[in-house]
């Protein structure tokens, strides 16, 4: 097990560029499954959970070119169709998050496909109802395999996927995007009620309509997909990654540094500048970059009636819940107080003993909510040994121990890794010390 160990107070300075967001990279890899012609993919973050995909993907068959850092083709025309019904494949996909994202393509394409309980962060219990029940709207049969420990999808002898009206049960993210997946292949119309409308969503189906599929809605809650017979081949650029930009605003304000974040894509941010505004930080937009300038204190607001600012998580245009951890980390230096509300994951905010033992005056109230009172700069974090529990935890340890007194060591940095591509080496170049051991 890796660990990073830091050096911390050392002041930040100069540019530096996000990755490719994460989350939208699970899901385009993902739907090159749907097609057997090339599909291009520019700006895919080299991280962990992508590269384990690429991996996935190579042992179903799929031919995967690395044209340059972050630029790849993959070409699905020969998908081992026996493979994906092994137990070898299922445990593969257990293992890694992102492997929920390939059953929608795989049920559209070639019938059947398992759905094992998926890996990843330690942050309580993630639902796939919404998933398979969507896919068993869209026709698909489902029953559990004892042996593989998994659900097994597949569509009825004689049957196929066919369109439908669906209100979903949560405005789940992946859930929206595999059903996406698997509607544009299935007969007639399907309509999807209470849909995530996340900008990484409508990225994956306007790559699909590049690739012939037929969408409307794009950026609602509302879509309407009428399924084509085959998908073609396109070419892709993902979008920045926004928790990354999010989590470089927290680290310069925490540190009371100027950085500049180069191609944001800032129209696509939704309301991320205006949370750290709230917390006091005066970045400004520049083109398409954000200036964080250096400030002796971050004064947190208030709501109009002088009641205690209370920052929370909702579906988009909301808050995402991935910015929480980096948000309540940033706030134990501000000044004054805030209520971070956390209402997606019951466990995400487990890891603020650690930031309390830290110094940090925090009083988690319950596992969703916690009450962060601001240093304002006066005294600073102690170094301290922390664990991460996952990607968001991490970096807030990471941004709290480059702000602390004497040295820091994080355990388990694999987690970090999985999120955010060699972050010690970008965060060296802006003047951290950060070593990994």
């Amino acid at each position: 097990m890796s660990s990073f160990v830091i050096e911390g107070g050392h002041k930040l300075s100069g540019t530096i560029r996000p990755q490719g967001a994460k989350n939208e990279a699970l899901q385009v890899i993902s739907a090159v499954l749907l097609t057997k012609e090339i599909v291009k993919i520019s700006n895919v973050p080299e991280i962990l959970d992508v590269r384990n995909l690429i991996l996935l993907l190579e042992s179903m068959g799929v031919k995967v070119t690395r044209h340059e850092k972050g630029v790849y083709s993959f070409q699905a025309d020969q998908v081992d169709e026996d493979y994906i019904m092994s137990a070898d494949f299922v445990g593969k996909c257990a293992k890694l998050r992102g492997s929920v994202m390939v059953v929608g393509p795989l049920l559209a394409r070639f019938g059947r496909a398992y759905f094992p309980k998926p890996g990843g962060d330690q942050i309580g219990r993630r639902r796939v109802d919404t998933h398979i029940l969507g896919f068993m709207n869209l026709g698909a049969s489902q029953e559990y395999d004892i042996d593989k420990k998994a659900f097994y999808l597949h569509i009825p002898e004689g049957g196929a996927l066919e369109g439908r009206y669906m209100l979903l049960d949560e405005a789940s993210v992946t859930g929206t995007a595999n059903i996406v997946m698997a509607a544009c292949l299935a007969k007639g119309v399907t309509t999807i009620y209470n849909a995530a409308c996340e900008p990484y969503v409508q990225q994956l189906c306007r790559m699909l309509i590049r690739m012939g599929a037929k969408i409307d809605g794009v950026g609602s809650n509302l879509l309407t997909i009428t399924g084509v017979d085959s998908l073609g081949g396109t070419d892709h650029t993902i979008l920045p990654d926004m928790i990354e930009i999010g989590s470089f605003i927290a680290l310069a304000a925490m540190n009371q540094s100027s950085i500049t974040i180069k191609d944001v894509a800032y129209d696509e941010l939704g309301m991320i500048p205006e949370a750290f505004r709230k917390l006091g930080v005066n970045l400004e937009r520049r083109g398409d970059d954000i200036y964080v300038p250096e400030q002796e204190s971050y004064v947190i607001d208030s709501f109009l009636d002088g009641s205690i600012l209370n920052i929370a998580d909702a579906p988009w245009p909301g808050l995402s819940p991935d910015l929480l951890s980096v948000i309540l980390v940033m706030a134990t230096q501000c000044k004054g107080s805030v209520l971070i509300h956390q209402k997606m994951f019951e466990s995400r905010l487990f890891f603020v003993d650690k930031l309390i033992d830290m110094g940090a005056q925090i009083i988690l109230c319950d596992p969703h909510r916690a009450v962060v009172v601001g240093h304002d700069h006066r005294y600073q974090l102690r170094a301290g040994k922390m664990s991460s529990p996952d990607i968001r935890a991490g970096i807030a340890m990471l941004i709290a121990a480059m702000s602390a007194k004497g040295t820091s060591v994080i355990s388990n940095i694999e987690q970090i890794d999985r999120g955010y591509e060699e972050i010690d080496v970008r965060l060296n170049a802006l003047g951290a010390r950060i070593s990994r051991q």
